[in-house]
């Protein structure tokens, strides 16, 4: 029974976050829904697997002569994968938070569908950084860009469960409540523990793949941080924007912290 109930918390999990479809299921209670947020690196591990392969398979076969595409079709397969979502959170806190207004219609302007300036700029330089730190590790060797790729989404998604389990949700209602409701510093606890088991699967390549992914942990927990800050100052908490936007930023600062690492 217990088996079960962590299985479907990891399906709901993986079909929230992803276009990856096990069992596609439509009925969710607010409870079942909160208690996924463990599972949230995991689902990051199976991003993580599947990019690590796209760009591995091109690299070699390409023997590291296109690293600008090669980092390209990286960064491709991770927003179409998952559709999107975290980077709609990026564009939204982008405009909102940066909009120079009041609470209230901060909150509103990220509830618009609609993408402002702020919103694409900040896309844009996420892209950029994202494609570069990519192309970067390409021309390193395949193993390190496979590890980076794999490591960012994993460590993306642990920053997601630290932002929804420490800052204060700023909506009386959305999506993202039900996250905030059920998560606990137990689950912030249980997801790092989780993060760490996936990326000590990185020794098994170098040790010095998982000390790299640490040292870009502590550094996407610093970015994690002082954005969740900001929006608290702003808009007194965060919201499923928030967790979309902190993820994204997680990310980059991974690939970037890769890429410093190993070019030398």
């Amino acid at each position: 029974m217990i088996v079960v109930r962590l299985m479907n918390s990891f399906l709901i999990a993986l079909q929230f976050l992803t276009r990856i479809f096990v069992v596609k299921q439509t009925v969710w209670t607010e409870k079942s829904f909160g208690e996924s947020v463990k599972f949230f690196p995991a689902v990051g591990a199976v991003l993580g697997i599947f990019c690590a392969g796209i760009v591995g398979v091109l690299n070699f076969f390409t023997v590291g002569n296109l690293p600008l595409l090669t980092g390209a079709v990286g960064f491709s397969a991770l927003i179409l994968l998952t559709g999107g979502i975290h980077c709609d959170g990026l564009m939204d806190s982008a405009d909102g938070l940066f909009s120079g207004r009041e609470r209230e219609k901060i909150l509103e302007i990220m509830k618009d569908s609609r993408a402002g300036s702020f919103g694409v700029v900040s896309m844009i330089l996420v892209a950029a950084l994202d494609v570069s730190a990519l192309s970067e590790l390409a021309k390193i060797s395949t193993a390190a860009i496979c590890a980076a790729i794999f490591s960012a989404p994993i460590i993306g998604r642990l920053m997601m469960v630290a932002t929804i389990g420490i800052f204060p949700y700023a909506r009386r209602e959305g999506m993202g409540k039900a996250f905030a409701q059920f998560t606990t510093r137990r689950t912030v606890i249980f997801a790092t523990i989780e993060a760490i088991i996936f990326l000590a699967a990185l020794n098994f390549f170098d040790v010095k793949f998982f000390v790299a992914a640490l040292v870009a942990t502590l550094g996407a927990a610093f970015v994690t941080w002082r954005f969740a800050s900001f929006s608290t100052e702003k808009i007194g908490g965060v919201t499923g924007d928030i967790y979309g936007a902190v993820t994204t930023l997680s990310e980059t600062c991974v690939l970037i912290i890769f890429a410093l690492s190993f070019n030398s």
